[in-house]
C-alpha cells in the first residue's frame, strides 16, 4: 500500500458545500469539476483524486478526519472502509473520541492494589487501615461490643 495524497476534513467540508451549491445552480459534472479545480487550485490527477475524495467524504461525513488516496500493490487487499475508484483506493480516517475515565480506586486499605498488607509493600500486619492506628470512629465501634477489647 502506497499513499499518494491526502485531503483534510476542512478542505473536503468546504468542497462538499461548494459542490452542492454548484449542483443547485444546474452545472454539469464537468463544469463542477472545473470550478472546484479553480477554487481549490488543483489540476490533473490531483483534481481527479480530489473529486473522488469529495464523494467519499459525503458518504462518511460524521467525525471524518481526512481521506487518504492510496494505491495498492498487486495482491494486496483494500482496507475495510476503503472505496476503490478506478486504480486508486480512497480510505476515510475518522476522529477517535476518547472519553475521560476517572482513575481507578485503590483497595479498601488505602494502598495500591498490587501491594500486600497495606504497609507500603511489606507483608505482615495488614489489620490496620492506617499506619497511625484506628480512627476514633473505629475505636468507638470496637469498644461498644463489635469485638472484644484488646488487652494491653
Amino acid at each position: 500500500m502506497k499513499s499518494v495524497t491526502e485531503f483534510t476534513n476542512f478542505t473536503l467540508h468546504n468542497a462538499v458545500k461548494a459542490k452542492a451549491a454548484l449542483a443547485t445552480e444546474g452545472k454539469s459534472p464537468e463544469e463542477i469539476q472545473a470550478s472546484l479545480g479553480t477554487t481549490f487550485k488543483m489540476e490533473g490527477d490531483k483534481l481527479k483524486y480530489f473529486v473522488n475524495a469529495i464523494d467519499v467524504a459525503e458518504k462518511n461525513a460524521d467525525k471524518l478526519k481526512r481521506v487518504l488516496v492510496i494505491s495498492l500493490a498487486e495482491g494486496e487487499a483494500a482496507p475495510a472502509k476503503a472505496v476503490q475508484v478506478e486504480e486508486m483506493c480512497y480510505l476515510p480516517e475518522f476522529i477517535v473520541d476518547t472519553k475521560f475515565q476517572p482513575p481507578q480506586k485503590t483497595d479498601a486499605k488505602g494502598g495500591r492494589n498490587n501491594r500486600g498488607g497495606g504497609q507500603g509493600g511489606k507483608s505482615g500486619g495488614g489489620a490496620k487501615g492506617s499506619p497511625w492506628g484506628l480512627t476514633p470512629e473505629e475505636k468507638a465501634l470496637k469498644n461498644k461490643g463489635g469485638a472484644p477489647k484488646p488487652k494491653a
